[in-house]
């Protein structure tokens, strides 16, 4: 049977919350910023080993992207990274740039990328993180396509726990996003009857404002991360990427393995 691959997003400081789990750490304290640079996004012990998470938000698309490539090549020697995870939100021709330079320079080296749908033309040798999160459709069919398109070994997916509340009708698909404790706030007002769809691997439920009409709220759990994770199993596609904090509490669940403590040597 085919060895799931999970791999745990969190800052360098939460490092010793993984010391228990196999799980490959990746680490939230990278940014690209003006320049362009690579910053580190936290003033904490640099990490070692594990996978570098890069984000753009303060990126602003101006400067050559070689440079900056060169440093995040050398920042991964010298932190003994075994690749990156390149979390980027914008979709510029700068960034293009850099998922494609980067998708070759880590092929020859043996390091892993990781990028986001929308960059896996720029990168053919990397990883495609495939969002758990969906507001329509089918999980399932959305992983088969994603498989169809880039096949088991480049395929992976990307846990979270979303929390929208969406306006009816939406035309757009998209709704207000909601914390944890506006959720909760919001199920004790209401106390709305709670439904799960086996379409989207999500909770929902529906309610009236006087204000603005009828609302749809989907949301995640622990329970619908392990079913997302399941249906991904069903289908062949065996690597996972979550944040720690959302994943963590729900380690033993979604099948990741504790490792075995170190037996004392008998004298």
């Amino acid at each position: 049977m085919p060895q799931d691959t999970f791999i745990m997003m969190l800052p360098p400081r939460q490092l010793p919350a993984l010391q228990s789990w196999r799980v490959i750490p990746a680490h939230l304290a990278y940014r690209l910023g003006p320049g362009p640079h690579l910053f580190r996004a936290e003033a904490s012990a640099l990490p070692r080993g594990g996978l570098m998470v890069v984000d753009d938000q303060d990126f602003d698309g101006l400067g050559a992207t070689g440079p900056l490539c060169q440093e995040i090549l050398r920042e991964c020697q010298a932190r003994s990274f075994s690749g990156a995870i390149l979390d980027f939100e914008g979709r510029l021709p700068p960034l293009e740039r850099i998922a494609a330079t980067l998708d070759e320079a880590f092929a020859r080296r043996g390091w892993t990328l990781y990028v986001a749908e929308r960059y896996a033309a720029c990168a053919p040798h990397a990883r495609v993180m495939i969002p758990s999160a969906l507001s329509g459709g089918s999980l399932q069919r959305r992983l088969e396509e994603a498989l169809e398109r880039f096949g088991e070994s480049r395929t992976a997916l990307a846990l979270e726990k979303r929390i929208e509340d969406f306006r009816l009708p939406s035309p757009t698909g998209s709704g207000q996003a909601l914390t944890e404790r506006e959720l909760e706030e919001l199920r004790r007002r209401l106390s709305p009857s709670v439904f799960f769809s086996g379409e989207l691997c999500a909770r929902y439920f529906t309610y009236t404002s006087r204000e603005d009409g009828a609302h749809f709220v989907l949301f995640d759990d622990g329970e619908t991360m392990c079913r997302k994770v399941e249906v991904a199993r069903q289908l062949a596609i065996h690597t996972f990427l979550a944040p720690w904090a959302e994943a963590g509490p729900w380690a033993a669940q979604l099948g990741i393995q504790r490792r075995k403590e170190a037996r004392p040597v008998r004298r």
